[in-house]
């Protein structure tokens, strides 16, 4: 289930881009690497051509998984209408946690969300300590 969301605005530029929290519960909605499958099969063009990265970190007693992905991007609901977001990229944490995984998952013109990756580690990161 989506639980939060953010916006990410360029002072200068005035591009947007989107973070959203969801939690599933215990189920994990199929657990890390479906998610990460997922994440990576929004993307029109295939998995080697996204520059397509996962890094595992521990903060405290969590598992963080970082996911990173550019190209273009299909915006929309799963299952629903799409629209291809060229030059888009993904960033995403997944926290592994007993009562459920959570997802954090932002999305946006590349050089907005490649500027805002030092920031969004640093959110997920400091709610973990």
């Amino acid at each position: 289930m989506r639980k939060a969301e953010l916006k990410v605005v360029d002072e200068k530029t005035k591009a947007k881009a989107e973070v959203v929290f969801y939690h599933f519960g215990p189920g994990n909605a199929g657990g890390t690497q479906a998610n990460i499958d997922r994440w990576f099969g929004q993307f029109v063009e295939p998995r080697d051509k996204i520059n397509a990265k996962t890094e595992d970190v521990t903060v405290g007693k969590h598992k963080v998984t970082y996911v990173s992905a550019e190209g273009t991007y299909k915006s929309g609901m799963p299952g629903g209408p799409q629209t291809p977001m060229a030059n888009y990229a993904l960033l995403g944490a997944i926290i592994e946690a007993s009562e459920g995984s959570v997802f954090v998952k932002m999305t946006g013109p590349k050089e907005l969300t490649q500027s805002a990756t030092a920031d969004f580690k640093k959110m997920v990161e400091s709610a973990l300590k």
